[in-house]
């Protein structure tokens, strides 16, 4: 990135004139600035640098994104603008990762365990759930499983439980989306022959993202 590091420490730089800005510029310069970060950017950030509602952001990178990853796009890319709830991000495309990998020398499965992802995927297809919950579902003890997936910012708590004993609620984060690559989890693979498990190590497998953050 051709950004000289005082201009980014600078304390008295100005701030960007916005006034003439279009919807082209509008995505040239989020299209920019998410390629800087590497990690997603909230709408509301985009639309205080931009001056326009979060609503507008969302219009802009909604358009942008239909014409960035259409695969009969004039200048064909390696990588994909995804859109989350509360923010945008560009990413890899799937059928690059083995390249990436290799290139990269990036192991293949992340650092998920196979109990890890067991849980995870008992969690994602039925959230939000309990310890006990998972516990259940898998006939093993899960606390340890469950304490890792939340170290890793892949699930969270949610709230409790209105039972006796009021146990934590969890479910998964943005952090797990992006990680498996998904804008939500309606897009989570269908469970029909394979087991949830073995879909998300699937997955994960494909993403070179998770390599790297897992």
């Amino acid at each position: 990135m051709n950004i000289e590091t005082n201009e980014l420490d600078a304390p008295f730089a100005a701030a960007p004139d916005t006034r003439k800005l279009d919807i082209r510029d509008c995505q040239k310069i989020i299209e920019a600035i998410l390629f800087a970060a590497g990690h997603p950017v909230t709408y509301q950030k985009l639309g205080e640098v931009l001056d326009r509602s979060e609503k507008d952001v969302k219009d802009i990178v909604r358009e942008y994104m239909e014409q960035y990853n259409a695969t009969d796009a004039p200048l064909p890319r390696g990588i994909m603008l995804v859109m989350f709830d509360e923010a945008c991000q560009l990413c890899t495309r799937e059928q690059y990762g083995t390249y990436i990998r290799e290139a990269l020398g990036i192991k293949r499965g992340g650092n998920l365990s196979q109990s890890s992802i067991e849980t995870l995927a008992v969690i994602a297809y039925n959230e939000p759930v309990t310890r006990a919950f998972v516990d259940t579902v898998r006939g093993v003890d899960s606390s340890y499983g469950v304490s890792s997936l939340a170290d890793k910012h892949l699930i969270e708590p949610c709230g409790r439980l209105d039972v006796p004993g009021r146990p934590i609620l969890y479910r998964t984060t943005e952090h797990f989306l992006r990680v498996f690559g998904l804008s939500s989890l309606q897009e989570l693979p269908k469970v029909e022959n394979s087991s949830a498990s073995s879909l998300l190590q699937e997955k994960l497998d494909a993403e070179v993202e998770s390599t790297e953050e897992v």
